[in-house]
């Protein structure tokens, strides 16, 4: 049980993590489009009660594994700005010393084992940490996060056998956007509710409102709960969207989408419904909301401009901390 003043600092918790995700991926949306960051990032717009409500459980020590749509995720899990655009700008600030750019993005410090440009390749990894979490008779989850195409993979079916054949503490987290890349849910899957495949390895299959960040929280409580206590995996799948395209804001010019179900979608924008729920629960005005905003931006722009200025990586780094396997 948590007195109020806890509660109270939870949502401004809660509240804060969700800013920060925007405010971060509105900034480097822009950045793309400006030419100033190489290649394709996946923007997680939308999606952020998700990744604020399952990782507000979570100590540094406690592990995750993330997707190709990723940033969202380190930001939560306590991401430096800093060191985060220097990696998009391909620095050698960056946490990945600018050789991982947007979709291979980690801190290991934080227990984030990495963004992951192949989809599907999230799971294994995560089976593989929570294993060594149980082995090491440590009380630390893994949380696993992917999106409902990679649910096709079988990296996806192998690893949520084998978790829950071994009972490891790990949360399978479905990010249910309705699309994979550009194709509907229900063009590529049978089943309406991923959920519904927890059935077949023997685990809790969870659906919550993923727009809905107190949901989440509530519902990634009790699955890590169940994880600590040594009873094994939980599939949660939280329905969700994503307010930019598959790539950058605009996208690639591909038509797969009605504007009319994006804004309709926007309606339920998850930083909106919470800021109204905690006017109404006293606990942040407008005005201190906005502050929050006001002080995220800034802490963006100073991050902006301390990648902007640093460094490339030296020629002569070029083949350090990379491993390659002989033929």
């Amino acid at each position: 049980m948590v007195d109020g003043n806890e509660e109270e600092q939870l949502l401004r918790d809660l509240h804060r993590r969700m800013v920060r995700i925007r405010v971060f991926e509105e900034e480097a949306g822009k950045l793309m489009e400006q030419g100033k960051i190489p290649g394709a990032l996946h923007l997680y717009v939308g999606e952020e009660a998700v990744a604020a409500g399952v990782i507000a459980h979570l100590s540094a020590e406690d592990q995750i594994t993330s997707t190709h749509r990723g940033h969202g995720h380190l930001v939560a899990k306590g991401g430096d700005f800093r060191l985060m655009y220097a990696e998009l700008f391909g620095k050698a600030a960056g946490y990945c010393k600018g050789k991982g750019g947007s979709m291979h993005i980690a801190d290991l410090d934080l227990g984030m084992l990495g963004a992951n440009g192949i989809v599907g390749g999230g799971p294994p990894i995560a089976i593989g940490a929570a294993f060594s979490n149980k082995y090491r008779g440590t009380q630390h989850v893994t949380c696993c996060f992917f999106g409902d195409g990679a649910s096709n993979e079988g990296t996806f079916h192998e690893a949520a056998n084998m978790a829950a054949l071994f009972k490891l503490p790990v949360i399978f987290v479905c990010e249910n956007n309705g699309f994979g890349e550009f194709t509907r849910q229900d063009r590529h899957q049978a089943v309406r509710d991923i959920a519904d495949r927890a059935a077949g390895y023997g685990m809790p299959g969870v659906i919550v409102d993923g727009m809905d960040v107190l949901a989440v929280h509530e519902a990634a409580g009790e699955a890590i709960a169940r994880a600590r206590r040594g009873e094994g995996p939980t599939l949660l799948e939280c329905k969700t969207y994503r307010f930019f395209d598959h790539v950058g804001v605009r996208g690639m010019g591909v038509v797969y989408r009605e504007d009319s179900e994006v804004l309709e979608w926007r309606k339920r924008d998850p930083i909106t419904l919470f800021e109204s729920h905690l006017a109404d629960a006293g606990v942040m005005s407008a005005d201190a909301a906005a502050a929050v905003w006001l002080e995220v931006r800034s802490e963006a722009q100073d991050a902006i401009t301390f990648a902007e200025q640093a460094p490339y990586p030296a020629s002569a780094a070029l083949l350090e901390d990379v491993y390659a396997t002989p033929v």
